[in-house]
């Protein structure tokens, strides 16, 4: 099976790829985007790993399902294309951002630029029929994804994994802390933020200053 990915990710996913489960995984979505509107395009379901090789990973972190709106999911979790509204809960990853470290709310939800500095923005399901949330869940993406968090938490040190909420914190449990930092919260959404589970877990001073520590350059959240 050929995937386009990163060559770094290709070579530590090889194995992944070759699996009964993977490639049954591939049929499935390929039908799906022939038969039906799907997100995010084909051609950026694997974004996350070509903006963040497998070398350049600080941080990681796990979101759910990609959005299933119009326009909205380009294969970074909590992102969103520059002329796209900002999602609620990616208004409050900025505005806990904004209250913990002080940089501005940006114009746009865009986190292309994390990406870019090492945060691997990794949705623990790759793709979804349109309008239809958790459409493509228990397909294959989960083991998919989850070999990911092994391979990272195995193969790396020093890095940091942002859990945030339940499906997040049951994602990352096997990740080595020993190893790595692990900070875990509630959901950013409205629903989570509003009853106290989000604002003020201050993840992103805590990562970078443990990024600091292990002598890595901070992210410019």
């Amino acid at each position: 099976m050929e995937v386009t990915i990163e060559p770094g990710w290709k070579a530590i996913l090889k194995e992944e790829f070759e699996k009964p489960y993977f490639k049954n995984l591939v049929e499935f979505v390929k039908n799906e985007y022939s038969s039906t509107k799907c997100f995010p395009p084909g051609k950026q379901i694997f974004s996350a790993f070509n903006h963040t090789p497998f070398n350049d990973v600080k941080v990681v972190i796990i979101g759910q399902d990609p959005y299933h709106g119009d326009g909205q999911a380009h294969g970074l979790c909590f992102s969103v294309g520059e002329n796209v509204a900002t999602p609620p809960s990616l208004k409050n990853i900025f505005e806990e951002i904004r209250t913990d470290i002080g940089t501005p709310i940006p114009s746009n939800g865009n986190l292309e630029r994390w990406a870019d500095q090492g945060v691997l923005l990794l949705n623990a399901t790759l793709t979804v029929r349109a309008h239809q949330a958790g459409s493509h869940q228990n397909r294959g993406w989960e083991k998919f994804t989850d070999a990911i968090i092994e391979k990272l938490s195995q193969e790396r040190e020093g890095l940091v994994f942002m859990l945030w909420g339940g499906p997040a914190k049951k994602k990352g449990a096997k990740v080595d802390n020993s190893k790595h930092l692990v900070l875990t919260s509630g959901h950013p959404s409205p629903l989570a933020a509003n009853r106290g589970y989000w604002f003020g877990n201050k993840h992103f001073s805590k990562t970078n200053d443990y990024l600091e520590e292990k002598g890595k350059k901070p992210i410019a959240w």
